[in-house]
């Protein structure tokens, strides 16, 4: 038995303990075990734990699912990423509401060097549809990792878009690993997991019900280095991942339509509102973004510089290699933690060595 996975699962599973919490008490007791052979008294003089969430880390039920969970990850061949793990996907590392614990089902790596994020109604137009798969076949040169719900109408066409383009595609579900929702999708869910992965932050047998797509769309928006809006109304799951992306300091697209569609209100809201940029074409997304093939591989000129440190050099090297580079990109091909990467680049600024450009990109000084 893997004895931090079961310690894992369980902080997870504590009443009314959410990510924010369960890091502050895992921070605060020295590790996840830890936190469960903490005395009472202890834990009350965490700041935000009171006497609910002290009492709820003795609760012993919570081992009888853990074990149950246990026996599911087994069966299932379930991969777990814990959030001070190497394997836990980097973009999700620097957010203190990311999940404590990550499922997923396929081999395909998260740390893609270009993610993006399609989302929008479930009530799609030809014109959503349309523009879905234009827009996923014009960013296919760039080969990137496209990420949606699994859910009816914008996720789905998201989805086989990438298919068809032989693209990695990865769905993040509101609900266990034990079941596919809508049960009408399972067969594209299979046809995902040939090339790409199932993702999840909920347990076996945990339903798909409402309040937990706003905690499935946070994920959606923090894999991802853009988000691309398609259609959507002026409300819905598509604007809440827009405003976590926002929120991540992501890029956020909309796709414009016409002022009296209902479906393209949401879009046109977030355009009209600067929650968004305007985007008209996949060449839109590759110009903000700088990745357009003009700028991918311009070769760079060998600056030699004294008195770095390893990780400096790390930290260099990969900017030699393809730069501008975004900060997720760094954290991730460095295999540094956030703060790690964020001093580094600080140092490296005030030698003059790199300089820092809009979107939070960076590049040599030469």
């Amino acid at each position: 038995m893997n004895n931090d996975l079961r310690y894992q699962l369980a902080i997870c599973l504590i009443s009314g303990v959410g990510p924010r919490i369960a890091k502050k008490l895992i921070a605060y007791c020295g590790g996840v075990e830890a936190v469960f052979k903490e005395k009472k008294k202890n834990l009350l003089k965490i700041p935000t734990v009171g006497e609910y969430t002290a009492k709820a880390v003795s609760d012993k039920e919570i081992f009888d699912i853990v074990d149950r969970e246990l026996e599911f990850i087994s069966k299932f061949k379930i991969n777990t990423h814990f959030y001070l793990d190497s394997n836990y996907p980097q973009r999700l590392k620097p957010l203190d509401d990311s999940p404590v614990l990550l499922f997923t089902k396929g081999s395909v790596d998260l740390n893609h060097t270009h993610v993006i994020s399609i989302v929008g109604t479930r009530n799609i137009t030809q014109y959503g549809k349309d523009k879905c798969k234009e827009f996923v076949k014009d960013l296919a040169d760039i080969n990137p990792f496209i990420i949606s719900g699994l859910a009816y109408g914008v996720d789905v066409a998201a989805h086989k878009a990438a298919l068809n383009h032989n693209l990695y595609t990865a769905a993040v579900l509101g609900h266990g690993l034990d079941r596919i929702y809508p049960p009408l999708h399972r067969q594209l869910a299979e046809k995902i997991l040939q090339s790409g992965v199932l993702v999840t932050d909920f347990i076996s047998n945990t339903k798909p019900d409402r309040e937990n797509f706003p905690r499935r769309n946070r994920i959606i928006a923090g894999l991802s280095d853009a988000v691309v809006v398609i259609e959507a109304a002026e409300r819905g799951g598509a604007l809440i991942t827009a405003y976590y992306a926002n929120d991540y300091n992501r890029d956020v697209f909309a796709v414009p339509g016409k002022t009296n569609d209902e479906y393209s209100r949401g879009c046109n809201h977030l355009i009209k509102t600067h929650k968004a940029n305007l985007a008209e074409s996949a060449n839109d997304i590759k110009y903000i973004m700088r990745w357009e093939k003009s700028l991918k591989k311009k070769p760079v000129q060998q600056v030699m510089f004294n008195n770095l440190s390893d990780e400096q050099q790390v930290i260099l090297n990969i900017l030699k290699e393809n730069q501008p580079v975004n900060f997720a990109y760094l954290v991730a091909h460095s295999k540094m933690t956030f703060s790690k990467v964020t001093t580094i680049l600080l140092e490296l600024e005030l030698k003059s060595v790199v300089k820092n450009l809009p979107g939070n990109y960076y590049k040599i000084i030469a």
